[in-house]
């Protein structure tokens, strides 16, 4: 997946930097020459520029981004990306920060799929946040081990087998299973998948993308939730 995302400051990086580890395609907007050049050091591609001008986001592919994460410190520069983003049918995720008051807050969330808060979420919360849909990262517990939780469904290869019939690669792990509103537990070999039932899995950054196919089904733009 290809993502834009607005502001190589520390919560850019390190949102860039959980989603090449997975494979994804980043390219970042910013506007300061200094944070520009570190992460161009990263070997990121940088458009240094005004992430809330049209020709800019033009520049770093809007056209064929599946989201955009707009995460400066600017909360204009944000929703202006955002709103230019959406113009272009990215997913949308807008930074903003804690000390907005509640009113604030409510008139960005209905203009955009997701708000977050960096310092409540960090990299692995926007990261969720731009993915969206029917995968969710829950902790990285090494440099190429994850655990996510993904939901089934009615486009899933698998919708209808058992736990004991799943075939995931080798470096993944079944760890808990819930259907449809009810609590996870530990998976019953005998359970079977129906869409909007839940697993969480432990595996290897390289499998995810193959995890993916098999329980959730359909790939393609952010709202499918692919990683």
């Amino acid at each position: 997946m290809r993502f834009v995302i607005i502001g190589a400051g520390r919560v850019g990086l390190r949102t860039g930097r959980v989603l090449r580890e997975e494979g994804h395609e980043v390219t970042l907007i910013e506007r300061d020459a200094a944070k520009a050049k570190r992460a161009r050091k990263e070997e990121y591609e940088v458009i240094e520029g005004d992430g809330s001008r049209e020709a800019i986001l033009e520049q770093a592919g809007i056209e064929s981004a599946d989201a955009v994460g707009a995460l400066t410190g600017d909360l204009n520069v944000n929703f202006a990306a955002c709103m230019i983003g959406k113009h272009y049918g990215c997913r949308t995720v807008l930074r903003i920060d804690e000390n907005y008051r509640e009113a604030i807050y409510r008139k960005y969330a209905e203009e955009v799929d997701e708000i977050v808060y960096p310092e409540r979420l960090g990299a692995i919360g926007a990261k969720n946040a731009l993915l969206g849909g029917d995968i969710r990262a829950i902790a990285d517990i090494a440099q190429n081990l994850q655990v996510v939780e993904l939901t089934v469904t009615e486009q899933a290869p698998t919708r209808g087998y058992t736990v004991s019939e799943l075939q995931l690669p080798a470096d993944a792990t079944v760890l808990a299973f819930g259907k449809e509103d009810e609590p996870l537990q530990i998976p019953s070999p005998d359970e079977s998948l129906d869409a909007g039932d839940r697993l969480v899995v432990l595996a290897d950054f390289g499998v995810l993308s193959d995890v993916r196919q098999i329980l959730v089904g359909e790939s393609g733009h952010a709202a499918a939730g692919g990683v």
